[in-house]
């Protein structure tokens, strides 16, 4: 397929909204993922959590955090996200385009991944998401520049 296809406005269109696709929603439970907690105790942060969330936000992907934690607990777990420098864009709720597109903002948090210490198999810890999500965006990419250049 020729590059001259680029030139059309609507596929490029087509490609921006693919390319926005390659951004991940990344659901984060915070208790027993984010930090080692005795709930609502806070007792720390998990090694390496800080660390690896500000690198996937730094990469333009949408940060959830999912917790259970309401009221005051949830204000804390806030307080303490921002007092870490652990960045996020929403708690508790969708993104703002899946709101729109399903008319409205349903109880379960959409995510293209769900990070969470009650995984079956259980929480492999910071280094091994890190490396499962880098995997994925290097298969996205791959199939993204496939459909740019083919063949």
């Amino acid at each position: 397929m020729p590059l001259a296809n680029l030139h059309n406005p609507y596929h490029n269109l087509d490609l921006f909204h693919y390319y926005l696709s390659l951004i991940m929603i990344i659901a984060i439970d915070f208790d027993g993922t984010i930090v080692r907690s005795q709930y609502p105790l806070i007792q720390g942060e998990q090694p390496y959590a800080g660390e690896v969330i500000r690198k996937l936000h730094e990469r333009g992907h949408y940060i959830i955090i999912w917790t259970c934690r309401t009221g005051d607990n949830l204000l804390e777990a806030i307080n303490w996200l921002a007092g870490h420098d652990i960045p996020f864009d929403r708690i508790n709720d969708n993104h703002p385009e899946n709101i729109a597109e399903h008319g409205g903002n349903n109880r379960k948090v959409y995510a293209d991944c769900y990070i969470d210490d009650k995984n079956l198999g259980g929480f492999p810890g910071w280094p091994e998401v890190e490396q499962q999500l880098i995997l994925r965006e290097i298969d996205e990419e791959r199939a993204f520049n496939e459909m740019i250049f083919p063949g």
